[in-house]
């Protein structure tokens, strides 16, 4: 049996109430919207490249998002010890390259696992800590979620002309 990206229900976010629940749910709708654009595709259709000579697909987008996660949630906020799945300086593309459509299933639980990760590693981090970036000095956990917010949001973007390309499904 053929693998598919399961079926991913987009998350309300509230309208009113305090900003940490508001961050977090507006990023989780975000994730949630990119995952959704996943749905019911093959790990042969998420490689599909956007439009040659690009080599944008939304494998490439799982495994550089599952490294965005990480790199930001665990490695600069917690200060895990651990590296990036796909990408490392200065290649941050190598997510893109070399993908294997039949290792999409694990990369896509890959990605959905960075994301429970990140929940955990700032979950008693408040919007005021502040963590330090190599190269752009002291950054709080606020910056953080609306950086994060605005990375999904581009690669939504990204991901739903990929979709339309692919089968001609849009996001609605």
């Amino acid at each position: 049996m053929t693998w598919t990206a399961p079926q991913v229900e987009l998350t309300e976010e509230p309208l009113l109430g305090a900003e940490r629940p508001m961050l977090e749910a507006w990023l989780d709708r975000h994730r949630a919207t990119f995952l959704r654009n996943c749905t019911g595709l093959t790990g042969e259709q998420l490689a599909v490249a956007s439009t040659p000579p690009s080599n944008l697909t939304l494998l490439g987008l799982i495994r550089h998002l599952a490294d965005v996660e990480r790199v930001w949630f665990r490695i600069r906020v917690a200060g895990q010890d651990v590296k990036p799945r796909y990408s490392e300086p200065p290649n941050w593309d190598a997510a893109f390259e070399h993908l294997d459509p039949n290792r999409a299933e694990s990369e896509y639980a890959d990605l959905v696992a960075e994301m429970a990760e990140a929940r955990t590693a700032v979950a008693t981090r408040d919007l005021d800590d502040t963590f330090v970036h190599a190269r752009w000095g002291e950054i709080s956990v606020r910056w953080l979620y609306i950086h994060m917010i605005e990375e999904y949001a581009q690669h939504n973007g990204h991901a739903d002309l990929i979709r339309e390309a692919i089968d001609g499904r849009t996001n609605t």
